[in-house]
């Protein structure tokens, strides 16, 4: 016969509450997976659409989730998307061929998401009464590389123009803005002089633009929207006549060069690991068409998130952009494109 062996009271009620403490802990959802979070950068563009459908997801019942928003620039943001330490980067721009191969080399595969269009603004001070509108050309002589140091006055762009300090704010190099304007603009993404106020920070710019007479500066046209008292935004002629950034202008494709595609870009992996990602995406795509509107920028039509929504759930990976962005781009052509992809 085996001897009972007799365990004291005291260490008996210890070894007990001992089990009890391991149960809960195995059968705790945070000790058997870790907290699912998600993680967000790149434009400043893009920033406040998906910063507002974070705010209004947080809000709601959905929302246990721990959700972080940055921005450091389209082109800061992909650095971090494709070494793998973000799940989502808001673009301006479509992902460049340097990016589609550090993402490659890193095994990141990415969804493209088109979610808004843009009308890339041009704005002066509410003082200035000597511009109303500006041409392409004139833009690209006060921008190109050869104006550096050398166009600083308002009467070297047009003979008819005051002979006061032009005073330039734009986006720093790592916003998709900057390579965007520059491509379109002077003709090479990039391509740019570099005395002027930059920062990949648009309210920064907002500011500048506010406060200086003197001023002239580009950025997304919510950014414009949402302080049009305090800006003056100027008519572009890209030489069919001068058009102004507004909703109606874009979709009829008449906005150009300065009219394209915002996106965001998701991991692949990101999105069939993470449960939360998926839920919050499909909310994303939900709310966006009304957020965009009310920020200021242009939706696309709702077949376009449809498709897009279609494929982000059969993990549609790439681009349809080859690496560059395409300028004269209409919301139509956009959908035509994302449908055979």
């Amino acid at each position: 016969m085996n001897a009972l062996v007799k365990i004291p009271f005291r260490s008996m009620r210890m070894l007990v509450m001992g089990l009890g403490v391991v149960i809960i802990a195995a059968c705790s959802p945070s000790a058997s997976q870790e907290k699912q979070s998600i993680r967000i950068d790149g434009s400043s563009t893009v920033y406040p659409i998906t910063n507002a459908i974070v705010d209004k997801y947080k809000a709601s019942a959905k929302a246990p989730t721990d959700i972080n928003v940055a921005f450091s620039g389209t082109g800061g943001g992909f650095e971090k998307f494709c070494r793998g330490e973000t799940d989502i980067n808001n673009a301006s721009r479509p992902i460049q061929v340097k990016e589609m191969k550090a993402c490659d080399q890193a095994k990141i595969r990415y969804i493209e998401l088109p979610v808004a269009f843009d009308a890339l603004t041009v704005v002066v001070n509410p003082k200035n009464d000597w511009l109303k509108s500006i041409t392409i050309e004139e833009l690209k002589k006060i921008w190109s590389p050869k104006a550096q140091n050398k166009i600083t006055r308002w009467n070297q762009i047009r003979p008819d123009l005051p002979d006061k300090p032009l005073n330039l704010f734009g986006p720093g190099a790592d916003s998709g803005t900057f390579d965007y304007f520059t491509e379109a603009v002077v003709g090479e993404a990039g391509t740019s002089r570099t005395d002027y106020v930059a920062s990949e920070d648009d309210n920064i710019l907002v500011q500048g633009v506010s406060q200086d007479p003197n001023a002239l500066g580009y950025f997304g046209l919510a950014y414009y929207q949402q302080r049009a008292n305090q800006m003056k935004a100027i008519a572009i002629d890209s030489g069919s006549g001068a058009i102004m950034p507004d909703q109606e202008t874009v979709e009829k494709g008449e906005y150009q060069p300065l009219a394209r595609p915002l996106f965001i870009y998701i991991n692949a992996t990101s999105a069939q690991k993470n449960s939360s990602l998926r839920k919050f995406l499909d909310y994303y795509l939900e709310q966006v068409p009304e957020v965009v509107k009310g920020v200021g920028y242009v939706p696309l039509p709702q077949e376009a998130y449809h498709i897009r929504k279609v494929a982000f759930h059969k993990g549609k990976a790439g681009t349809v952009f080859d690496g560059k962005s395409e300028f004269n781009l209409t919301i139509p052509e956009l959908l035509r494109k994302q449908a055979k992809f």
